[in-house]
């Protein structure tokens, strides 16, 4: 069987610095924050070039406290890709604001910056770029845009840590990024966790009271908050694995070149714009016959995965809002289309010539 990623396979890679993290973090009896969480919180921070960094208990609590600290609320509007993990809208819905969809860019599945000004309305407050799949979005023509109309600009990195657009690190290029360390992520964590980064001091203070109860001090709430800290063991782990997140985007991107360069034409393969670097969270093909292929790569022991078969504005909670099939063609066709194949660092050449090859038979 050839897994969509082997978990274990990298842990097997870098098992003494991984043991070695947990047993000191166990020892120091430093569980909740403590200094294995802020010397984690200065990496990303350093590696990211920015100022400040906040560790929280997951991506999608991230964009919540983004958009809290923003005073993204009741009424407000904000702007996000038709094509998306539904967290990016459901957190904008958990603070009552409304997602305002816009279609993406069928070759990277990026939003399409060029459709951004026509959706703006006086009630949008911010825009959320997603750096679908480890692909950065157009973000200048983005950043002009809220410079613009006084909006502001949260980054959903979450699949996107270590990709570029135009030399700077995605997460690094608006009011705030998100990041993402679940399990399977670039940089992944053993369990739930995320982050947020900023160079507004005011904001980290903020993320920093809505992730510990609204506390400056403890106990003293000045605003309702959440309990969203990031384990010390969780930090302890990904500082350890921090040092090889480069080499191992680098592996990445070989094996994606390798799977485009033996697909093609027989699919649609991913594409990486000159303006970006791509790190390949994903590596998403696309085909018309995507039910038939993956039940035949499933039976040659090969896994897939469909990332995503329903387009947020397409879900029940987004009913409310009117949205119907047909208002984004490119994501709706997206979601029937895509598919993503096995990749990961430690993914062998023969593991993939045995995708490659399955491919082929199947195309005939």
């Amino acid at each position: 069987m050839i897994p969509l990623v082997d978990l274990t396979a990298q842990y097997h890679s870098i098992k003494k610095e991984i043991d070695a993290a947990v047993l000191s973090t166990l020892e120091s009896g430093h569980f909740i924050l403590g200094p294995q969480v802020t010397k984690f919180e200065e990496s990303v921070a350093s590696y990211l070039g920015m100022d400040f960094a906040v560790g929280l208990a997951s991506g999608t609590d991230a964009l919540v406290i983004a958009l809290r600290a923003l005073n993204v609320g009741a009424d407000d509007e904000v702007i996000m890709p038709a094509y998306t993990f539904f967290a990016t809208a459901g957190t904008v819905m958990s603070v009552g604001a409304k997602p305002l969809f816009v279609d993406v860019d069928p070759q990277t599945y990026q939003i399409d910056v060029s459709k951004i000004r026509s959706a703006i309305t006086p009630k949008t407050k911010a825009i959320i770029p997603v750096h679908l799949y480890g692909h950065p979005a157009e973000m200048n023509p983005i950043l002009e845009i809220a410079r613009e109309h006084g909006l502001k600009i949260i980054e959903d990195n979450a699949q996107g840590f270590g990709a570029e657009y135009l030399g700077r690190k995605t997460g690094s290029l608006g009011d705030i990024g998100c990041l993402s360390f679940f399990p399977t992520k670039n940089l992944g964590a053993f369990g739930d966790a995320g982050m947020v980064v900023t160079n507004d001091p005011a904001l980290a203070e903020r993320m920093r009271m809505l992730r510990t109860h609204g506390w400056k001090k403890k106990y003293y709430s000045e605003e309702v908050g959440y309990n969203s800290r990031i384990d010390a063991l969780q930090a302890a782990i990904l500082q350890a694995k921090l040092p090889y997140l480069d080499s191992w985007n680098e592996k990445r991107r070989e094996l994606a070149q390798r799977y485009s360069e033996k697909l093609g034409p027989n699919l649609v393969t991913p594409i990486e714009r000159e303006w970006g670097r791509h790190v390949y969270h994903l590596y998403i093909v696309r085909s018309a016959k995507r039910e038939e292929l993956q039940a035949f790569l499933k039976q040659k022991g090969i896994a897939s995965e469909v990332y995503y078969p329903m387009p947020p504005h397409l879900s029940v909670p987004c009913r409310k809002f009117g949205y119907k099939e047909g208002d984004f063609p490119h994501a709706e066709l997206a979601s029937h289309e895509t598919f993503a194949l096995p990749l990961y660092p430690e993914l062998t050449l023969s593991q993939q010539d045995e995708v490659i090859a399955a491919v082929h038979e199947f195309v005939g």
